[in-house]
């Protein structure tokens, strides 16, 4: 399994931590869904700093090869100031299992 982080900057972007919260809900939630091996993705923000970015959690590194959705990328004017990838070694949930979603918790090969 591979986890993906990616970072935008968006100081020399023209779009906002708010204008890319409504192309979430309007477009990029749905769109995001459709991807084979796409076990979960979470778009993260930090407004202090003024960076926007996700994580991703693929099935392999193969599910990450497909061509993927630049959306993103197109609206904020550039690709990712920074993109990770790394292997996913263990997961685990909370004691309400709030932490991971179900069928997410006891993942990788470090549980294997």
């Amino acid at each position: 399994m591979k986890v993906v982080v990616a970072w935008w900057d968006l100081a020399g972007s023209e779009q906002s931590i708010d204008s890319l919260r409504a192309f979430l809900r309007d477009e990029a939630v749905d769109r995001w869904a459709g991807f084979e091996g796409l076990l979960l993705k979470a778009w993260i923000a930090d407004r202090e700093n003024d960076r926007w970015g996700a994580v991703q959690l693929w099935e392999s590194a193969e599910a990450l090869g497909q061509p993927l959705s630049t959306r993103a990328a197109e609206l904020i004017g550039y690709p990712p100031t920074e993109r990770l990838v790394f292997d996913l070694e263990a997961t685990t949930s909370g004691p309400n299992g709030v932490a991971a979603p179900a069928g997410l918790a006891g993942l990788g090969p470090a549980l294997a």
